[in-house]
């Protein structure tokens, strides 16, 4: 096991690291179900706790295998063998997400979390036996990454009371594990294979909410049948991940990581808001095509901003991580930030309009900071043409 050329050419997802994804298919699958079955039943506020707290240990294990195996993919017999057993731990962890909703039950989680992290502390133990140059830090991330461990192990014997704080103290330590082991010496993680990967996780969460949105689909017709609403909130529902899709693949995020390597953990780390947020979309946008098919017991406002909170932290988040990678971000803050304070103010119309319409605002807006940045860049393109320099050298 010697690390990966960083600058090997046309370096993409393997197989094995497809596979791996899907597993994690499953698990924000059950979490997107879990967080749409609070909102429907009118404490969706109650359940944001649970979901981030799962979300971080699912986001987590899937950001530490991705690194690692952009430095040390051998794709060998035990390689193999310990990437499938971080698999099964996946799922173990998916089945425990509804005991953790209903009954703040996180052991199943727990286990699950623990088969990643032995299948991943077994890897950098042998990526530091077997590559020399690496060994300090290979060796400094098991030791990390086995303390932190056994820190969420004894978590499950701490009272209720201690909880939140607990898992706010192991999470802090758990992000800190890479800062400590990479002073001995950074990984040679690929960056346009790391760019590739993080793209293949946003489309898994929209995927997810295709899937939501479907079952909202689903649900309504078994209720009252086809509606006029409920093919406009579908449509827009639709429109909408497609113009998020769209913003999000504008920016080359493997460029900025080839000459910034050192923004890496900001961009990376900043990707858990990303997520996440696509991720509650999904449970937003399945409740609001519910309420299109069915009339729900909940708030309107309250349903409008299940679909409008995530969709502003995602604009916001998504021009603040790639910033920090370009100079001249595709996505301009002049024009993303003002539509991510506007997509806020829309539920507030929800009470006399109802959510179909806040559904249809939000795509609107969406489907706007699409087309201004694309004719922005086809602007700054003219104008590079024109000066005899190659367009992204401006």
């Amino acid at each position: 096991m010697s690390a990966r050329d960083t600058g090997e050419a046309h370096r993409v997802a393997s197989p094995l690291e497809l596979l791996f994804d899907l597993t994690f298919v499953v698990a924000v699958a059950q979490l997107v179900v879990q967080l749409a079955h609070g909102i429907e039943g009118g404490h969706g506020f109650e359940e944001v706790g649970p979901f981030l707290m799962v979300f971080f240990a699912i986001w987590w294990a899937w950001m530490n295998f991705t690194w690692f195996a952009s430095a040390y993919d051998t794709d060998d017999v035990p390689y193999r063998l310990l990437t499938m057993l971080q698999m099964g731990g996946v799922l173990v962890l998916a089945a425990g997400v509804p005991a953790a909703f209903a009954e703040q039950d996180f052991r199943a989680i727990t286990l699950g979390y623990l088969i990643m992290r032995i299948g991943l502390v077994a890897q950098w133990l042998r990526a530091g036996f077997e590559h020399p140059e690496g060994r300090v830090t290979a060796w400094r991330y098991a030791v990390g990454v086995s303390l932190v461990q056994l820190g969420w192990l004894v978590r499950l014997a701490l009272p209720e009371e201690v909880g939140v704080l607990s898992f706010v103290v192991l999470v802090a330590l758990d992000l800190s594990v890479p800062f400590w082991a990479e002073r001995s010496g950074k990984t040679f993680w690929h960056p346009h294979h790391i760019a590739e990967r993080y793209g293949l996780f946003v489309i898994i969460v929209l995927g997810e909410s295709v899937l939501a949105a479907t079952f909202g689909v689903q649900e309504a017709l078994s209720e009252g049948g086809v509606s006029g609403d409920l093919v406009l909130v579908s449509a827009a529902a639709l429109v909408t991940l497609f113009a998020i899709w769209w913003l999000y693949f504008l920016e080359p995020a493997g460029e900025g990581l080839s000459v910034k390597r050192s923004r890496s953990f900001l961009w990376g780390y900043g990707h858990y808001g990303v997520f996440a947020a696509l991720a509650a979309l999904g449970a937003g946008l399945e409740v609001a095509v519910a309420e299109a098919g069915h009339h729900l017991e909940v708030s309107s406002v309250a349903l409008g901003y299940a679909v409008a909170l995530p969709v502003s932290i995602f604009l916001v988040l998504l021009w603040a991580v790639h910033a920090v990678l370009v100079s001249r971000s595709q996505i301009r803050p002049v024009v993303i930030l003002p539509a991510a304070a506007l997509v806020l103010l829309v539920p507030l119309v929800a009470g006399a309009t109802g959510v179909t319409v806040v559904v249809v605002l939000v795509a609107t807006v969406c489907v706007l900071v699409v087309a201004i940045t694309l004719a922005d860049q086809a602007r700054r393109s003219r104008s590079a043409v024109e000066a005899g320099q190659p367009f992204g050298t401006q």
